[in-house]
């Protein structure tokens, strides 16, 4: 286990600060404003900043002026239930935990606080924010010593506590397979939220297995009979209406999200949702 989170740590760590090429400093840039003074209004200002308080007491317009933050809280909440623990390249969950490491290189590389969240039925682990490269390796280890099996993922519960949890405005990326009822949208309200969809290409496009015997990795429940055509076009087009209401969910509260499958780079996906190449 520790030669694997030696692998992901050198590994992403050289992609952010050895791969990253332009004059961006991070995968993201920041989005929060802080309020610094009131000006006049002028021809061509946006009128979606105008202060109208203080326009209706002085009788002509004024607007708000901002100045970008710098620093973000940048923080990743990953479902880490026993569907996780499933991969014919390799396991999800190692693609998760590849995501967490790039994300918090890219948070410190800009210099920004950095936190991460394991979640499965309940809170199992949350770090503080903070800007110490040392503490991606604890994260991550603590990820990959993470015992997947007989979690279920409880997405209510997840977003329940994710939104009490976290008080200052975050750029959240929620990391998971997505599988089953996902309402982000109290999330959205409050914070810059990012979707990360890890998926198998095998869970899509599942093959004839024939006589089998297998095991739902979040209950334990066992099932050994023939699986043919009839039950993969059923289970084929319950996840296919999963996805269609999950990415109509994700737009509707304009939510950004990409599907990362475990046969794929997971830095390069980032790098095409944020267009940093």
């Amino acid at each position: 286990m520790k030669s694997r989170v030696k692998k992901i740590i050198l590994k992403t760590k050289k992609q952010v600060f050895g791969d990253m090429l332009g004059n961006n400093t991070s995968l993201f840039q920041g989005e929060g404003f802080e309020f610094t003074e009131l000006r006049e209004y002028v021809y061509g200002d946006d009128v979606r900043k105008i202060d109208w308080k203080t326009t209706a007491k002085l009788g002509k317009p004024y607007i708000r002026i901002y100045q970008e933050e710098r620093e973000l809280n940048v923080t990743t909440a990953v479902m880490m239930g026993g569907s996780t623990y499933f991969g014919t390249v390799r396991q999800k969950s190692e693609v998760m935990s590849e995501l967490v490491a790039s994300i918090g290189f890219s948070a410190m590389k800009n210099g920004d606080l950095f936190s991460n969240i394991i979640f499965a039925d309940r809170l199992y682990e949350m770090s503080r924010p903070n800007k110490k490269f040392f503490s991606i390796e604890s994260i991550i280890t603590k990820m990959e010593s993470f015992e997947l099996l007989n979690k279920k993922s409880d997405y209510k519960l997840f977003v329940d506590t994710l939104f009490k949890r976290l008080k200052r405005k975050s750029f959240l990326f929620i990391i998971s397979d997505f599988v089953g009822e996902v309402d982000l949208t109290l999330l959205s309200k409050k914070h810059d939220v990012v979707a990360l969809i890890v998926r198998d290409k095998f869970e899509e496009n599942p093959k004839e297995l024939g006589y089998i015997r297998i095991r739902d990795m979040e209950s334990s429940q066992t099932f050994e009979g023939d699986i043919g055509q009839k039950e993969l076009d059923t289970y084929t087009k319950a996840l296919a209406q999963n996805d269609e209401k999950l990415y109509a969910h994700f737009k509707k509260n304009s939510i950004r999200f990409t599907k990362i499958y475990t046969d794929e780079e997971p830095f390069l996906k980032l790098i095409r949702l944020f267009g940093r190449r």
